[in-house]
């Protein structure tokens, strides 16, 4: 459905290459929505190759476990997946569902699908679609092959350093507002693989929250932004400023989903953020954790320096015709979104608790795999050497 969304509802807006690359971005059209649409359909699909492969193993060898062939998620949760295949099945699922999630390095179809996208486009497509990459990865990868995520999520929690300050700093270049709050979406969902990858309650709790948190708080900034650009038809900051002058109530919302997006307490990306960070130290992930802490820091820049450049100074004598949300009916999607996020930063109890509940059987089934894993290798260690001849 993305594809359609953007490559007919969608804008284009071309972007000119520097130095060697400048004929290769005007040639393939980087910038335009069939780009967009197309980049966005390949990656996905390639992402979903993987997944469909490691399906068909779940029926196979879940089959041979469990005497016949089933999808039933239920039932395959209860066969086992060991040694090389399990590992194998695992990578298959992390990296197909990671694509999905905007995992670095296979993230860049993510802000190209943003910038090209319509506003409803963009809020489903990091509201929604980011993620399912993340659901999928905690729901089938982990859960079905703890004794493989025990061996390969330490590594992943190093790889989502990148997503959170390779994204973080890439933000900070952009001159087109949705490509800021698309490669800050990446950074951010670093920030949810890196608290799946803690393995533990704290941090796996946050992952999920910051998952509900993130996607309230990308759907306000993107639909704030569909909201001007339908009347200045430009998203450059270098074409913008003092819009506050004109649409106060737009940028004092934009305001809020600024300091939610920068981790601000009193919002619900606050709470998520900071469960995260507390697991990955609990975990002993300290060079991880300091980074996601360096990472709020480099949000704050970017989302700050947006605020100022476009809301924010002198405005241009051609959006003196510019107009307000004013109708209860126009402000209230608004609204009920900014509220979402305050209930639950200063309220998140409710929604911690139900998610605990679905995060336990995760965690307590890591946790066996761990005491597996050290039981086999105290076994090897202390077991006597293996005979050198056959047994008669």
């Amino acid at each position: 459905p993305m594809y359609v969304l953007i490559g007919i509802w969608g804008s284009s807006m071309e972007i000119e290459g520097q130095g060697p690359f400048r004929s290769l971005f005007k040639k393939v059209g980087v910038g335009l929505k069939e780009y967009g649409a197309m980049k966005l359909t390949l990656y996905l699909l390639a992402g979903s190759a993987f997944i469909l492969i490691g399906i068909l193993l779940l029926w196979v060898e879940g089959g041979r476990q469990l005497g016949g062939g089933t999808f039933n998620y239920l039932a395959l949760k209860e066969a086992t997946f060991h040694g090389g295949l399990g590992r194998t099945m695992f990578l298959l699922f992390y990296v197909g569902f990671g694509v999905l999630a905007g995992i670095w390095p296979f993230h860049t179809w993510s802000p190209d699908g943003h910038a090209a996208a319509p506003a409803a486009g963009s809020m489903l497509h990091a509201g929604v679609l980011m993620k399912l990459g993340a659901y999928g990865n905690l729901r089938v990868a982990v859960t079905n092959m703890p004794d493989a995520a025990t061996v390969y999520l330490p590594w992943v929690g190093a790889l989502c350093c990148f997503n959170i300050i390779y994204g973080g700093l890439v933000a900070t270049a952009q001159r087109d507002m949705k490509f800021v709050v698309g490669y800050s979406s990446s950074s951010h969902m670093g920030y949810v693989l890196l608290g799946i990858a803690t393995m533990n309650l704290i941090g796996m709790e946050g992952a999920v929250f910051l998952m509900f948190a993130h996607g309230v708080m990308t759907a306000l900034a993107f639909s704030l932004i569909g909201f001007y650009y339908e009347q200045t038809h430009t998203r450059m900051l270098d074409d913008l400023g003092g819009l506050m002058k004109r649409m106060p109530f737009i940028g004092t919302l934009f305001m809020i989903m600024t300091m939610a997006s920068a981790g601000l307490p009193g919002f619900a990306n606050f709470v998520s953020e900071l469960l995260v960070i507390v697991g990955a130290w609990h975990a002993k992930m300290y060079v991880p954790a300091i980074l996601a802490v360096w990472g709020i820091v480099v949000t704050g820049v970017y989302l700050l320096r947006t605020m100022k450049t476009a809301f924010l100074g002198k405005m241009p004598a051609r959006w003196d015709s510019l107009v307000d949300a004013k109708t209860p009916f126009q402000k209230l999607p608004y609204v009920l979104l900014a509220t979402v996020l305050l209930v639950f930063g200063f309220w998140p109890k409710p929604l911690l608790r139900l998610i605990e509940q679905g995060v336990t059987p995760i965690v307590e089934s890591l946790d066996a795999a761990k005491q597996r894993a050290a039981g086999t290798s105290l076994g090897m260690r202390d077991a006597p050497p293996a005979p050198t001849g056959l047994p008669k």
